[in-house]
């Protein structure tokens, strides 16, 4: 009994320093960019990369996506994303490794509003596929599957090319929210 609670302990001190590994490196880049000037979010034909952590109830996702302004207002873009996740089913430790692919269109606000140029603000919709690989034996209820959901964020920008995300989402598996760096390609 006592070697299995150190053993727990053991693994949330793990994950604990993991997490403050990418809080650091997400604030040490945040600050490179502070030094810099503004300049607005995407314009028709403009690229950006994505990439960040996310919020969850299982398990720090990581991701990576694009999305590709189509015109003044609305973008269309992808992503991938991964999170490890530990549970204790049945007295038994078990990690599953879950996959997502994801698609999505958003509308941004930025004209509509008249906000500032260094500011985006968006909501849009996504639909993905979520691969959750479990041990054998595993005998829980988490499924792969295609869900669809929404999601409403912000961006700010620190020059014409680097910004800084914050997303939220509900009604699938890409549920939570994420915070992150944007490129602009």
């Amino acid at each position: 009994m006592v070697v299995q609670i150190i053993k727990k302990m053991q693994i949330m001190q793990s994950k604990k320093i993991n997490q403050m590994k990418y809080l650091f490196l997400f604030v040490g880049l945040m600050l490179c960019a502070t030094f810099t000037s503004a300049q607005g979010p995407l314009y028709k034909g403009d690229t950006q990369l994505n990439l960040g952590l996310g919020f969850s109830n299982h398990g720090v996702p990581v991701f990576v996506g694009l999305d590709h302004a189509i015109s003044r207002d609305v973008t269309l873009g992808g992503e991938l994303s991964y999170r490890g996740y530990n549970e204790n089913w049945s007295n038994t430790d078990y990690h599953h490794n879950i996959w997502g692919i994801s698609g999505n269109a958003n509308y941004h606000f930025n004209y509509v509003l008249n906000l500032p140029s260094e500011w985006d603000f968006y909501a849009g919709l996504n639909v993905g596929f979520v691969s959750w690989n479990s041990p054998k034996g595993y005998g829980g209820s988490y499924n792969s599957g295609l869900g669809l959901g929404a999601q409403v964020g912000g961006r700010y920008y620190f020059n014409k090319n680097i910004g800084v995300n914050l997303e939220f989402g509900g009604g699938n598996e890409f549920s939570g929210g994420k915070i992150g760096l944007t490129f602009i390609l």
